[in-house]
């Protein structure tokens, strides 16, 4: 064994892995299949050992075999043995229930009241949430995910298949077995000396063997915690490659019991992200002649996700794989993961060794792990560096959120460097010591959330951490390409459509200006209305009324539902009437209690009421629960305006605006940031943005001409000029083109008395730039104005100012 090369590492290679960091050292090349137990009864989870006990160092895993043999052994909870003891110290274990409640403060959607871990994954629990998505397949159309050759099987059959002596263990009471003694090589069959079991570790299939007359036995693939692999060819259909899987240990009671549920389960599968089975055989054991069942599987020819890793980490010692090709995988992998809890199931063991890209498709191996949701009993096999904490696992046991965590553990495993077996082997390293977390905060958010260590706090649902992750991608992909890419959100509506309503495109400068609290409050999208709400549809004729009249058609109504109370709550924001929105949403978190939304309202009232430091810290508490979402990060972002966190507000009104351009208040706000910070050019640019087709176009050109126009440090004549032909370029009507014109005139004029060099040269708006060509554009200008005038005292002030202005002349 030599050291590990990985700077800061005092691990040991062992089958070309590194027991401590879990990954190849740098010079390695790409893992072959060497002798080695890819998954099965480890060191147990309860109390720590007396003594060390063996360590099993991960092991390389085998292109094509699609069970076991990739990565770090599993390890096991409750161990097996008699009495329930650790098969390493010794000390008594005991297993607890597993339980189903699901807290509803980990739900991204609005839901029921109760609920259980596998609804929601299964779209049986009620709210928005769990609805399923209905996404594309890998890389969603958005990411070109580079393709992984399909691998001829042939060429991963094992040369001279036997099982490592370290990884020889008895399969009733774990004593080491089959080990070397007096120099002599350790025996592969035989019987423990603790217990007296008997033990196999050799193959029970041999090349040309003939299982159910159908399955034409080529070699060994892999050696799996639950069996060997073994590559055939079925006789009867084609000869197309299928894999064989059987128990590796005939006297292993615990793998013969793993092994038939894994058949149950299997049986009920059948999802595109998950390998398919295909029969069940027998065939006889060679020695004893007792038929031992034998599971038929489809052949996955392509790449482990920790192959992949390991290929990238040729490049250099931190390399990685690319983040969108990362979340590209997760949304896959929570697929298939939702598509088991919908069906009762807890897959418990997930890691990048345990997800195969072959081609342009992805599939979730090996369900030696998976067992019911309301099993108590049967072991629970986990992989250190994925799972979650060790008393999680025992009290309440796997869950739902425990498979979610270790998506999370494998999304920054394979997105940035980090020792997630020594260092980190719980959560997520701190953000600043993270260059990938630094540049997408959302990313980061979403990880923590998953690894929270209270788990409540997590995911508790496969679809709902789909949509989160969906959200970050396009945000990385937005700020990555330099591309918008917009999608509607499941949770929430648009952005208010009444942003431009009370401003004019004469005064749109106003949008420069921080908006009063309850505008602020009126600008964040509203969230959805739950279609499982007894009142929805009803709700939904009473969206476009004016909250003077919601009011007191919403009270009429007999009976409140929860979507009821929250639009009263809304309503009664919007009309000032803050005490009693209170009211009506302390109704509706004692209907629905842990729904996100009793936050998001109580967020937008302080906003509103100008309690800008509790709506920050409210906001910033709904980021990390819903990190995919733009409507928290507007929230946060309009507090932290008023806060002075301008850092902070213009990180989030930039990710926004860079995401979605529909989120115009976003553009807005990010320029009055730069603005408010100095950065001229900066907000210019991002007004510059909007796009024509937007109904806020003009209000945004406005706003640039008057930034342009604005006296500041540094105002030049090209400045000045360039406003005239943006307010030309407008088409505005002819009152609002006047009064936008008097605004660039007028500052001209202070330029020029500024000491602005005057130059017949230069034209501005019609005329020329000179102390007597701006005076008699403006005294034009006021004069059109008072025209139009409809007040008496309006009038006479513009002529009066018209008359000030006249070029003075000299007879």
């Amino acid at each position: 064994m030599t050291k590990c090369a990985d700077p800061g590492c005092h691990g040991l290679i062992e089958d070309g892995f590194c027991g401590v960091c879990g990954l190849a050292p740098v010079e390695a090349g790409p893992p072959q299949a060497l002798p080695g137990h890819g998954s099965g009864p480890q060191a147990s989870l309860g109390p720590p050992p007396r003594a060390p006990g063996p360590r099993r160092p991960p092991h390389p895993s085998v292109p094509g075999a699609p069970h076991g043999g990739r990565g770090e052994a599993p390890d096991q909870w409750p161990p097996s043995g008699p009495s329930g003891r650790d098969p390493v110290s010794g000390d008594p274990v005991h297993s607890h229930p597993v339980s189903g409640n699901v807290r509803l403060s980990g739900r991204s959607g609005p839901g029921s009241a109760s609920g259980t871990a596998g609804t929601g994954a299964g779209g049986g629990s009620a709210g928005r949430g769990s609805r399923r998505s209905s996404r594309g397949t890998l890389g969603m159309g958005m990411v070109q995910v580079p393709l992984v050759p399909y691998r001829n099987p042939a060429e991963a059959v094992m040369d001279n298949p036997a099982v490592a002596e370290k990884n020889r263990f008895c399969g009733n009471c774990g004593e080491r077995v089959g080990r070397t003694r007096d120099g002599q090589p350790g025996r592969t069959e035989g019987f423990c000396r603790k217990c007296g079991t008997q033990f196999s570790f050799t193959p029970k299939l041999s090349p040309g063997d003939m299982v159910g007359g159908q399955y034409e036995v080529l070699g060994c693939l892999a050696h799996g915690g639950l069996g060997w692999i073994y590559l055939a060819r079925d006789r009867n259909v084609n000869d197309r490659w299928v894999v064989l899987k059987g128990l590796l240990n005939a006297g292993d009671a615990e793998a013969h019991k793993a092994a038939a549920a894994e058949r149950a389960f299997l049986s009920k599968v059948e999802h595109p992200n998950i390998v398919k089975i295909i029969n069940f055989s027998q065939h006889p054991d060679p020695r004893t002649g007792i038929p031992g069942g034998l599971i038929v599987m489809e052949y996955v020819g392509g790449k482990s996700l920790r192959e992949l890793l390991v290929e990238r980490r040729e490049d250099g010692p931190d390399a990685v794989l690319p983040l969108p090709q990362v979340i590209s995988y997760g949304l896959e992998v929570l697929r298939a993961l939702g598509h088991l809890h919908s069906k009762g199931l807890l897959y418990c063991d997930f890691k990048p060794d345990n997800v195969i890209q072959s081609e342009e498709q992805i599939k979730l191996i090996d369900l030696g792990g998976v067992r019911r949701m309301d099993d108590t009993v049967s072991p629970v096999y986990t992989t250190p560096g994925y799972r979650v904490p060790e008393d999680e696992l025992r009290d309440p046991g796997p869950t739902v959120s425990a498979d979610l965590y270790s998506v999370g553990r494998a999304l920054a495993v394979l997105s940035f460097r980090f020792s997630f077996m020594r260092e980190h082997p719980h959560g997520i390293p701190p953000r600043g010591a993270v260059p990938l977390l630094r540049r997408h905060e959302s990313f980061d958010r979403l990880l923590r959330r998953s690894t929270h260590s209270e788990p409540e706090l997590r995911f508790h649902d496969a679809h709902d951490m789909i949509d989160q992750l969906t959200g970050v991608l396009r945000e990385v992909l937005s700020d990555m390409e330099g591309v918008p890419h917009p999608a509607a959100s499941t949770l929430f509506g648009g952005e208010n459509s009444a942003i431009g309503r009370a401003v004019g495109a004469h005064n749109a400068d106003r949008l420069l200006a921080p908006p009063p609290p309850n505008d602020a409050a009126a600008l964040l999208p509203a969230p959805l209305i739950d279609p499982n709400d007894p009142a929805a549809q009803h709700l939904r004729g009473f969206q476009a009324l004016a909250p003077e009249d919601l009011v007191p058609a919403l009270r009429s109504m007999p009976e409140p539902t929860p979507e009821t109370l929250l639009m009263l709550a809304r309503s009664l924001i919007a009309a000032g009437r803050h005490g009693e929105a209170m009211d009506a949403l302390q109704r509706f978190s004692v209907m629905v209690p842990g729904d996100w939304r009793t936050m998001w309202y109580l967020a937008v009232a302080e906003l509103s009421t100008g309690r800008f430091r509790e709506a920050r810290d409210h906001f910033d508490e709904l980021y990390d629960h819903l990190p995919g979402e733009t409507a928290p990060k507007l929230g946060l972002a309009l507090a932290c305006e008023r806060t002075g966190e301008h850092e902070t507000a213009a990180r989030q009104f930039q990710t926004a605006w860079r995401t979605d351009h529909s989120f115009v208040s976003a553009a807005f706000g990010l320029a009055r940031i730069r603005l408010a910070q100095g950065n001229r050019a900066e907000a210019i640019a991002v007004l510059d943005t909007v796009p024509e087709l937007s109904s806020l176009h003009v209000h945004a050109q406005t706003a640039l001409v008057a930034v342009l126009a604005a006296q500041h440090h540094g105002t030049d004549a090209a400045d000045l000029v360039r406003a005239g032909r943006r307010l030309e370029r407008i088409g505005l009507d002819g009152e609002s083109a006047d009064r936008l014109a008097v605004q660039v005139l007028e500052s001209a004029l202070d330029w020029l008395h500024a000491g602005g060099r005057d130059t017949a040269r230069e034209e501005l708006l019609g005329g020329p730039l000179t102390e007597e060509g701006v005076r008699a554009n403006l005294e034009r200008r006021y004069r059109a104005l008072a025209q139009r005038a409809t007040v008496r005292s309006e009038r006479y002030g513009l002529i009066d100012r018209a008359n000030s202005l006249r070029p003075v002349t000299l007879l």
